[in-house]
């Protein structure tokens, strides 16, 4: 285990206990920055890399639906200095010290630097005019209640932005949360049979969820060691799925998402589709329902699924959950 984490199996107990203190805060978090006037005028453009840049698919998702231009972009894309705009930009990074990250925030005006981080103080909430913190929560290397939390940052800042009102239904996330836990228990590892006999995972989901597919692939990647990758639904579409064959499929959507599960499960592919609709299964098609949820309190619920099947994948195939391979010594600042 890495030092300064605590475990996955840890992490995941605590997890539902952990978001149900910190939403709270956080919302109380980002009216305070709502009533300063920080969270208004152009929509905001969303900096991260890794999970942090899955994370922010939603709350992109949510501005757009409600008229606000937003963006996501990967901090590890940008020649320095960043393109001077009247969009304020929000560094997302749950340790504070991701390098391409900070290294482009301090190349715009300091006014119009954001933070959402899950340690402060830490050199991107100290360069940020503004941050919102998670409060340092006990979070695994390959990140759980880090991620799910900043998630709830970013989808609650979306929804508060430029006058908008937090959805009170943030509250009863936790319930939901725990009730999907209970469920997965029962079936943590029939889903993920098909994944650890598997050359490689396609992870695919419609736009709102695009980071959950993104997110998917990594956690496989880092916890279970198997390739995989993660694309939008409208992009798996466009020839990436013409590779099907000895894969698997995780498929995170509603009505386009459902058609491709049958597309692909009368195939004679493993197919998961994680759906809010009432899909029954049949051969090679698994299904795993979600309630009716906003776009980001979806995403929370989705990467909790994700989880499971990263974990109970990597002990299928008898890999150390906890064990990485691979440390950088240029990804994080000091």
């Amino acid at each position: 285990m890495v030092k300064g984490y605590i475990s996955l199996a840890e992490a995941r107990a605590s997890q539902a206990a952990l978001l149900e203190s910190a939403l709270p805060a956080i919302a109380e978090n980002v009216r305070a920055a709502q009533a300063a006037g920080t969270l208004q005028g152009p929509g905001p453009i969303f900096l991260g890399i890794g999970a942090s840049y899955a994370a922010s698919a939603a709350a992109v998702w949510v501005l757009r639906s409600r008229g606000i231009h937003a963006w996501r972009l990967n901090a590890g894309e940008h020649p320095l200095p960043f393109p001077q705009s009247t969009h304020p930009i929000i560094g997302v990074s749950q340790s504070g010290r991701s390098s391409e990250t900070l290294a482009v925030l301090r190349t715009i005006e300091p006014q119009l630097r954001l933070a959402v981080v899950n340690v402060a103080p830490s050199p991107i909430s100290e360069i940020a005019a503004t941050t919102i913190s998670l409060g340092k929560l006990p979070d695994s290397y390959a990140s759980t209640t880090g991620y799910t939390a900043t998630i709830a940052a970013l989808g609650i800042i979306a929804e508060a932005w430029d006058g908008g009102v937090i959805d009170p239904s943030w509250s009863d996330l936790p319930a939901k949360f725990r009730a999907l836990e209970a469920v997965i228990a029962s079936r943590a590892v029939a889903l993920a049979t098909p994944l650890r006999d598997a050359i490689a995972v396609d992870y695919a989901g419609a736009a709102p969820s695009a980071g959950t597919a993104e997110v998917g692939a990594l956690l496989l990647r880092e916890v279970a060691r198997l390739p995989a990758t993660g694309l939008s639904s409208r992009q798996y579409l466009h020839g990436a799925m013409e590779s099907a064959g000895r894969t698997a499929h995780i498929l995170m959507g509603d009505e386009r998402e459902a058609a491709l599960a049958h597309t692909l499960a009368h195939a004679g592919h493993h197919t998961l589709l994680v759906t809010t609709l009432e899909v029954p299964e049949e051969p090679n098609l698994a299904v795993l329902r979600l309630p009716e949820v906003s776009p980001a309190q979806r995403a929370i619920l989705e990467a909790l699924v994700m989880q499971s099947l990263a974990v109970e994948t990597a002990l299928l195939r008898g890999v150390d959950p906890d064990a990485f391979v691979f440390f950088h010594t240029d990804t994080k600042v000091a």
